[in-house]
């Protein structure tokens, strides 16, 4: 895209799990690149980048006007990554995830529209979905929508606003991405997928409720590069529109999940137990044609190749305790 490599992209929450990922990815193609960030979980993710011409950061919340009107100064694009991530950690402060989810993500859109910032990428969620009404069915963009937790109910809430934005300038996009899992600067081990590799791997015990539930997984990485082919697309494909971010092959119960470990660390078997719960009514299959068709994202890292990764990191003591609090959202 011609003239794109000068203009400046915001990244707000860019320290994250996945905002470092894609911090990382967009200066190695020669990007310029602003993160805005509270640092809640601490900016280490990005000292790898941070004499990086082409990175500026800004340690600032989106709940303060100042901080946000700063930051999307000079701007072209935003991603909105910022939010207190999870259902768990939605749930424990509902107050504050309401201040941060849906009144902070209000502030940047509408100062993103006072500086005349041209595309705008929510990152939202396949938890939309909340439950199919058929268990062997799939949901795609055009199912109802149906949040079942806090955190998913306040993603609805903007996406509805940002597709409805009546902006002579700004294209919102809403990505609903799947479970992410895999690796990144700024790790996490309080996801499925993570989790459950890294306590088989380290020989604990593992309990599971809702083995039968399905939910779709995403690499960091995939993910990561879903928000590229999004910043690239020609505006008229990806402009006041919602996309689901997947595969349709990395669609799994959680039971699925569990033969896949079993397979790879077989000794781990006997440590895996299943209880019954009703806290997590979430069900959903979801399918991914749409945004392959609108910008050619193919999901690349399986969730095969997740679990072995996560295996690896915590079993070379590359990562000392993966239990430590700094790597949970919850």
């Amino acid at each position: 895209m011609a003239g794109t490599r000068d203009k400046i992209i915001l990244i707000v929450g860019g320290a994250g799990y996945l905002g470092s990922v894609l911090t990382h990815r967009l200066l190695a193609r020669s990007r310029r690149v602003r993160v805005l960030d509270n640092m809640l979980y601490g900016g280490q993710s990005l000292l790898g980048a941070w004499h990086h011409p082409s990175l500026e950061v800004m340690v600032g919340d989106i709940r303060h006007d100042r901080d946000v009107s700063r930051a999307v100064e000079g701007v072209s694009s935003v991603v909105h990554l910022a939010a207190i991530v999870g259902d768990p950690a939605c749930a424990s402060d509902p107050q504050l995830a309401t201040k941060v989810n849906r009144d902070g993500a209000y502030r940047v859109c509408a100062h993103a529209v006072d500086a005349g910032v041209e595309r705008f990428v929510f990152a939202s969620t396949c938890s939309n979905y909340g439950r199919m009404e058929n268990s062997d069915g799939w949901v795609d963009e055009e199912s109802s929508l149906n949040p079942v937790s806090h955190y998913a109910k306040l993603k609805v809430e903007l996406e509805t606003y940002l597709l409805r934005l009546d902006s002579e300038v700004m294209q919102p996009t809403c990505l609903r991405f799947a479970t992410a899992f895999g690796l990144s600067p700024r790790p996490r081990f309080d996801l499925t997928v993570n989790q459950f590799a890294r306590d088989l791997a380290l020989g604990n015990s593992l309990e599971i409720y809702g083995k039968q539930f399905w939910r779709p997984y995403c690499h960091t990485i995939d993910i990561a590069r879903a928000i590229e082919l999004t910043l690239e697309a020609p505006v008229e494909s990806v402009g006041h529109k919602a996309f689901n971010v997947g595969s349709n092959d990395e669609n799994y119960r959680k039971q699925d999940l569990v033969e896949k470990l079993i397979n790879l660390l077989p000794e781990s078997e006997s440590l895996i137990s299943y209880v019954q719960k009703n806290e997590d009514p979430r069900d959903y299959r979801v399918r991914f044609d749409r945004f392959e068709a609108a910008v050619g994202f193919q999901s690349r890292v399986t969730v095969e190749a997740g679990l072995r990764e996560i295996i690896s990191a915590v079993r070379s003591g590359v990562i000392k305790d993966p239990y430590d609090h700094r790597y949970s959202n919850s």
